[in-house]
């Protein structure tokens, strides 16, 4: 059996922010999304790090996260995309950025039919091919 997070890797975590978002937005939807997978793949969480004098530091995803960039219709068609083949996915909607916890933000969520959200990020994790076809459309950030 492999190691899932010895390269090369089979799998994929692709993180999608919406191009025009500020760059605190852009960093603060990368983060959130990038947790959601953390927290639904702790598989994909490596080990702790120390440094050469034994200070611990928290381990992290064991894996690159791909983020990428998209218009509000790359968005919502790698949502419905995401759907459609049933891959969990992680969502940060702009009503999001006016909470301020947890519950809040699942409440403006749960408010809003999924294919009217208004999505600022999306992150998925699966399979590269699968991954691929979901964000078609979003480039590469710069």
């Amino acid at each position: 059996m492999t190691d899932i997070l010895t390269p090369p890797f089979d799998t994929k975590v692709a993180v999608v922010v919406r191009s025009d978002l500020a760059v605190w937005q852009r960093l603060n939807v990368t983060a959130f999304l990038a947790s959601g997978i953390a927290a639904a793949h702790p598989q994909l969480v490596g080990q702790p790090y120390a440094d050469a004098d034994g200070t611990p530091y928290l381990p992290l995803l064991g894996m690159p996260v791909l983020v990428f960039e998209g218009s509000k219709e790359d968005l919502v068609a790698a949502r419905e995309r995401a759907v459609r083949r049933s891959a969990p996915l992680a969502v940060y909607t702009s009503d999001m950025f006016r909470t301020g916890h947890d519950e809040a933000n699942r409440a403006v969520v749960r408010a809003v039919p999924g294919a009217d959200l208004d999505l600022v990020g999306v992150a998925v994790h699966g399979p590269r091919n699968a991954v691929d076809k979901i964000i078609k459309g979003a480039s590469l950030h710069p």
